[in-house]
């Protein structure tokens, strides 16, 4: 792992922060649920944010490779920033959106012939989560890096 670390610090941090906060993930349903849920290795929503943790690991990397001030850690941080935004507010906005989907499919199914598919409702990320991964994704790139 080492040489693949020193190939490209900022990037393996960022996809070991995505990795690991999926497991957690994985790991936390597992133990709440009594059971494992293995789409929870890939799925979205939940406990922590896998996207804001690999972005808040990845920002934090290029600050520490490139400097603080430097365009590319600007760049980077403008982009994670959006993520973090799109995390609570455009995909949280979507599971709303699914969940009404969902229980209109309900009511047309108790009334009449029809088939389909639940939408997904876990889209998004409560402000807590999004948070909560950014805090993991940040100390990872600190201790890590």
């Amino acid at each position: 792992m080492n040489a693949l670390f020193d190939w490209n610090p900022p990037l393996v941090l960022a996809l070991t922060a995505l990795f690991s906060a999926q497991l957690f993930k994985f790991g936390f349903t597992a133990l709440r649920a009594g059971r494992p849920d293995f789409t929870r290795l890939t799925g979205m929503g939940g406990m922590p944010s896998a996207h804001t943790a690999s972005v808040s690991a990845l920002s934090t990397a290029v600050g520490l490779e490139t400097g603080w001030t430097s365009p590319v850690f600007g760049a980077v941080a403008f982009f994670s920033l959006l993520v973090l935004y799109d995390a609570t507010g455009i995909r949280q906005a979507a599971a709303h959106q699914a969940r009404l989907l969902n229980q209109m499919l309900n009511d047309l199914k108790a009334h009449h012939s029809i088939e389909g598919e639940r939408v997904s409702e876990s889209l998004g990320h409560t402000v807590l989560e999004v948070f909560v991964g950014a805090a993991y994704g940040v100390a990872l790139a600190l201790l890590l890096y």
